[in-house]
């Protein structure tokens, strides 16, 4: 039986809620706390909830709710730029299909499903500074109120306030080069199956897309752009701005000409930047711990994110519930964790540079994908060890 009588989890997106859910699984109780005012109800565009996550996920209870607001897809489909498959893959045997949501819609499922199991988020709480004792540590909020427990989790996103504060030099977020867009239109008939996930590295940007079951077309894209650019100061520039950029970009490809072309101003996603945070060197400092994009983002590209967290969350649940010592705890915690996160990030980054590449080297890339796919680089190679990955939660973490 864990001596946590009391966690402070800083931050409610998607894994303050999960990581709260986990440790009430191993009877520890926790507080969230929110930096903004209100939830984030329609914030964000969509995201993808892949076979590892949702086994997380499954762990502590809440697989059946966010699987109620997911779309199935079981099968990914990589094309050229003019839409000819170049190669698919069906999943692992065994596993069941990934689940794309919408990030407010997850958010808000994760925040529903908190309340219910008696789990407080407390909103307007912007951390600014802690104090510890030998027995237990204070949050500090920019409001004048604070708060006391045995141990504080900072899943504050990338932009993490309890990363600087377990280290002031931290790593900080890394612009990837490339500004992430979607867009949802009336369907133009492109994926044929509502299952399935198109990726095309177009002659000059990367394009993604499916069909939903209710009749649309959802599309995201990466535009390089020199200037990182927030999602606040990417939305202050006039959609129809984007858009003619994003038409240019994909003049030559399809089906990306179609439906951009189909897309207007007000049917336009804008994300700002795609960053990661590849490396973090200390993921712990005295009863501070990070979970997440706090500690591990290895961007979009990896279609890993939110499964991460997941996994992070869960095994962070078992590493306290199972060692006294918090130390001890923490030490396993990143034992069990650093290795995977950072290959994810690495394998992240590659395709990142592989959506910047110039026309000619995408391709030469095109030309020789089909003989790799055919020899040395098998769908199980390529997602096997990412989307295989089990947590054993009954397994008795050691120190």
């Amino acid at each position: 039986m864990s001596k946590i009588k009391k966690v402070l989890i800083i931050g409610s997106g998607i894994a303050g809620p999960i990581t709260a859910l986990a440790l009430r699984k191993a009877g520890i109780a926790s507080t969230i706390y929110e930096a903004y005012p209100t939830s984030a109800d329609g914030i964000g565009g969509a995201l993808t909830l892949a076979p590892n996550g949702l086994d997380a996920l499954r762990l502590i209870g809440v697989h059946k709710e966010v699987a109620a607001i997911g779309q199935p897809i079981s099968r990914m489909v990589i094309d050229n730029s003019q839409g000819k498959q170049l190669c698919e893959f069906n999943g692992l045997d065994g596993s069941e299909p990934s689940q794309v949501v919408w990030r407010s819609d997850l958010n808000g499922a994760l925040a529903d499903l908190a309340t219910k199991n008696a789990i407080d988020i407390v909103y307007g709480r912007r951390l600014v500074s802690v104090s510890e004792t030998p027995a237990g540590i204070t949050a500090y909020f920019a409001d004048g109120s604070s708060a006391s427990g045995d141990v504080l989790i900072g899943a504050d996103g990338i932009r993490s306030t309890v990363r600087a504060l377990i280290d002031p030099d931290a790593a900080t977020p890394e612009y990837t080069g490339l500004l992430g867009f979607g867009g949802r239109v009336p369907a133009a008939g492109v994926a044929g199956r509502s299952d399935s996930m198109h990726f095309a590295f177009g002659k000059e940007a990367f394009l993604g897309h499916w069909d939903t079951p209710e009749g649309e077309t959802i599309w995201f894209g990466n535009l390089p752009h020199e200037t990182a650019l927030t999602a606040a100061q990417a939305r202050a520039i006039p959609s129809a701005h984007w858009l003619v950029q994003l038409r240019a970009a994909y003049a030559d490809d399809q089906p990306g000409c179609a439906l951009l072309a189909r897309t207007v101003p007000e049917q336009l996603i804008i994300v700002g930047a795609a960053e990661m945070l590849s490396k973090v060197e200390h993921w712990s400092k005295g009863r501070m711990v990070l979970v997440g994009d706090a500690v591990h983002a290895p961007s979009s590209s990896s279609g890993q994110g939110v499964s991460l967290a997941a996994e992070s969350a869960v095994e962070l649940a078992r590493c306290l519930r199972d060692i006294p010592d918090l130390g001890s705890a923490f030490a396993a915690y990143e034992r069990l964790r650093r290795h995977r996160v950072e290959t994810v990030a690495a394998s992240a980054a590659k395709t990142n540079r592989n959506k910047k590449q110039r026309p000619v080297a995408k391709a030469l890339m095109q030309l020789l994908l089909p003989l790799a796919l055919k020899t040395f680089l098998t769908p199980d190679k390529m997602f096997g060890a990412f989307h295989g990955h089990r947590i054993d939660w009954d397994a008795s973490v050691k120190a």
